[in-house]
């Protein structure tokens, strides 16, 4: 084998000139630090197994409006059992100086590799509406990041949100604009219309866990409210706003139990008719619903929607008994404005109702329109990209765009709301808008 190179410089150094001898002696520091490194690169398993990964740490932060004024509900994981505290106060106090304890509940993820993690929620309340707070989450075996917020006030005017569905965290092209629209404090709300991360439950529920960590950015400084979609029941009031989430999925996956539609049906009549008591549609005379799959569309990509008979928009005939659509429910009790998504593309409809466009006027088609105003937004950004249109759309379709973006709306007052698409294609630029004004609203509203 011979004698090796670092050995061979030390027997003969003494021998060697003096330029020679120092080569020797550093090429001997050199190969010595060498079989240093080999050697502890051959224990780093061990050092492995002896220093676990610290599964304490808050991750995944968001915020989301339990309906009682004045309150704020904040949701964390952790991979290891910990305490749930939030600490926070308002803008300008001493840091920290007030805090709430939660409860913490386990969850075991339904993948093979039965994943657990313990999912963390703390209510804040007594919170003064107009006010901001910071906060952090977690326990004494670690803290989130510092966060800021201001409290949902049920009595804002003008409130603000960004609605969209189908954002993945492959692709999701219109994240960093909402980031910074977030942290500018533009926004009050996010509406998510369905399909998150696409999809939450792949590689283990991995994929899920890093569009939590992906949207923390935006859910952790203002309410992050959704509705389930195909990929994965509430309803609350903000200013002059009731707005209803609800699942289309109960009309698809019947395997799940047909009671899901039918109790679902049931809930929505009972709180539309709630809404529609005179002194309550007085104070909040917007009535917006938030569902993943529309009634219509003119993507072509033979979806529900793209047929005349829609499950969601007409029900289904092939249940016992027959399951009634959502189209008449909304129509019958003055639903003013409906949001979908599913479809990959923003689409603007004239006020429909029956397949057939009932707009207030020609030259005016959203004041005191006649019928429900659809809006859908699905082209946040996802791995599976934008869809196509038909090129020969129904009457009913007043604006298309594949762009990438989401869909401003704030409700200016009691008559007055606007809808904005923002093209994150072109850098920001609002590519439609409409003012919905009415000046009643109701059943009546459509005579």
């Amino acid at each position: 084998m011979g004698i090796p190179h670092y050995i061979s410089c030390r027997v003969h150094n003494f021998f060697l000139h003096e330029d020679t001898r120092a080569v020797c002696f550093s090429s001997m520091v050199k190969m010595v630090t060498v079989y240093a490194a080999c050697a502890l690169l051959c224990f780093a398993p061990l050092l492995v197994v002896s220093d676990p990964p610290v599964l304490t740490q808050p991750e995944q932060v968001h915020l989301s409006y339990p309906g009682v004024p004045g309150s704020m509900v904040v949701t964390w994981t952790t991979f290891n059992r910990t305490d749930s505290l939030v600490e926070y106060s308002p803008w300008g106090d001493i840091l920290f100086h007030k805090s709430a304890k939660g409860s913490v509940t386990p969850f075991v993820d339904s993948g093979n590799e039965k994943r657990k993690m313990f999912i963390h929620r703390v209510t804040l309340s007594d919170l003064k509406p107009g006010s901001h707070y910071v906060y952090h989450c977690g326990s004494d075996m670690g803290w989130s990041d510092m966060f800021w917020f201001r409290p949902i006030d049920e009595t804002i005017i003008q409130p603000a949100f960004a609605l969209y569905g189908d954002l993945g965290n492959e692709n999701p092209q219109s994240l960093a604009r909402l980031q910074k629209e977030t942290q500018l404090g533009i926004l009050d709300a996010i509406l998510h219309i369905g399909d998150f991360a696409y999809d939450m439950h792949e590689d283990n529920a991995r994929v899920g866990d890093e569009f939590m960590r992906q949207i923390q950015s935006i859910a952790a400084y203002v309410p992050y409210m959704t509705c389930p979609g195909n990929h994965e029941s509430a309803y609350w009031n903000i200013g002059p706003i009731h707005i209803i989430s609800l699942s289309t999925e109960v009309y698809f996956y019947l395997e799940f139990g047909q009671e899901l539609l039918f109790r679902q049906y049931d809930w929505l009549k009972q709180d539309l008719e709630e809404a529609n008591r005179p002194e309550n549609r007085a104070a909040r005379p917007w009535i917006i619903t938030m569902g993943h799959r529309p009634m219509y569309c003119s993507d072509d990509d033979q979806d529900d929607c793209t047929t005349f008979d829609s499950f969601v928009r007409r029900g289904r005939n092939d249940t016992t008994p027959a399951a009634p659509g959502l189209e008449d429910l909304f129509y019958l009790h003055g639903v003013d404005v409906e949001l979908w998504a599913h479809e990959h593309t923003y689409e603007r409809l004239w006020p429909v109702y029956g397949d057939k466009v009932f707009n207030g006027s020609v030259a005016e088609p959203y004041t005191n329109p006649k019928a429900p105003v659809h809006i859908i937004t699905g082209s946040a950004g996802c791995k599976e990209k934008t869809d196509r249109f038909n090129p020969n759309p129904k009457d009913w379709s007043a604006f298309r765009s594949t762009d990438y973006g989401y869909t401003h709306m704030q409700v200016v007052n009691h008559t007055h709301l606007y809808l904005g698409q923002v093209s994150d294609d072109q850098a920001g630029k609002t590519i439609d808008s409409i003012w919905i004004i009415k000046d009643k609203h109701g059943y009546d509203a459509w005579f």
